[in-house]
């Protein structure tokens, strides 16, 4: 009887969701959107990965729910979920891009959304500082990146030719354009940057990359936005999730125009997850998965963030 209960339930929740589809055409308003987790440096018992809510908080504000992609499934498990959600972000942190738990994922979600996005199934990957470094190195097969002065910065953006015709900032006003090159909105909390100069010189990085911002640290010119040509893949070496979400740092920008960045990029990034659609196959499943089901625990005293999800 309970299996017939959840073929019922699962066969009310396809039809809910093909109703929701066909209402909106070629667009998903139910978006789910997968964050890395990542191992916690001395894990404790229940605490072995985390992830920070600002991220959570980031992606909700573009309309997106979330789900947490935990570390150290196996590849099925990984290929599972990935035909469940509709793009993946990885954070910032301060694990190995190379050999971490957290690398490992990332590096299976890629090469998944490389394939999909070949096949004709739209799935949107966004990296967040570390999240840069991933994908640089993931793309080019080295670790390029050098260390710099930015940890714990403010900075303006120098946008290239290419940012002016990027979808990721065609919903920016003018003014807010001017204000993010002429003033200090975007929070660089990194020792290590993509020196533009090496990516210049890397013929994987230069074929499937185009650079949409720069920053200097006040001598290494390094990449701060790019967007693969090829595919919806994103990377940001800045911050913008933390100008409405993060308030222990002294070096974060809270003023309207970078608060606005935040929604801006967020809304920008849930755009791209609405053209995935991939779903869960029942609503049990889906509700079993959702970030919902855990609490977050305030470490703002103890930490750069106020919110921090653990994983057991």
């Amino acid at each position: 009887m309970e299996a017939l209960r959840r073929s019922v339930r699962s066969f009310k929740f396809q039809n809910q969701l093909c109703l929701r589809f066909k209402s909106s055409a070629k667009r998903n308003d139910r978006p789910v959107v997968g964050v890395m987790a990542q191992e916690l440096t001395f894990p404790k018992p229940n605490r072995t990965s985390y992830m920070y809510a600002s991220h959570v908080k980031f992606l909700e504000s573009g309309g997106a729910r979330v789900v947490p992609v935990m570390i150290n499934q196996t590849v099925e498990e990984y290929e599972r979920l990935f035909n469940c959600i509709n793009g993946v972000l990885l954070p910032g942190g301060p694990v190995c891009p190379m050999s971490s738990a957290y690398a490992r994922s990332a590096k299976i979600f890629y090469e998944l959304a490389i394939e999909a996005n070949k096949k004709g199934d739209y799935f949107p990957v966004w990296g967040t500082c570390l999240g840069l470094h991933m994908l640089s190195y993931l793309t080019s097969g080295e670790d390029l990146l050098i260390v710099t002065n930015t940890k714990g910065v403010l900075l303006p953006l120098t946008f290239t030719d290419d940012a002016k015709k990027s979808p990721m900032f065609r919903g920016f006003t003018d003014e807010l354009m001017k204000e993010l090159a002429s003033e200090p909105l975007s929070q660089h909390a990194h020792k290590w940057s993509l020196a533009l100069s090496t990516f210049n010189s890397n013929e994987k990085l230069k074929k499937f990359y185009k650079v949409l911002t720069t920053n200097k640290d006040g001598e290494v010119e390094f990449v701060s936005t790019m967007e693969a040509y090829d595919y919806p893949i994103y990377a940001i070496q800045w911050h913008p999730e933390k100008n409405a979400f993060e308030w222990t740092k002294p070096a974060i920008a809270h003023c309207p125009s970078a608060v606005k960045t935040t929604f801006h990029i967020a809304e920008f990034f849930v755009g791209e997850a609405r053209k995935n659609f991939h779903r869960f196959e029942s609503e049990e499943e889906e509700r079993k998965a959702l970030i919902y089901n855990y609490s977050p625990v305030y470490t703002g005293p103890v930490s750069g963030f106020e919110q921090t999800y653990y994983f057991c």
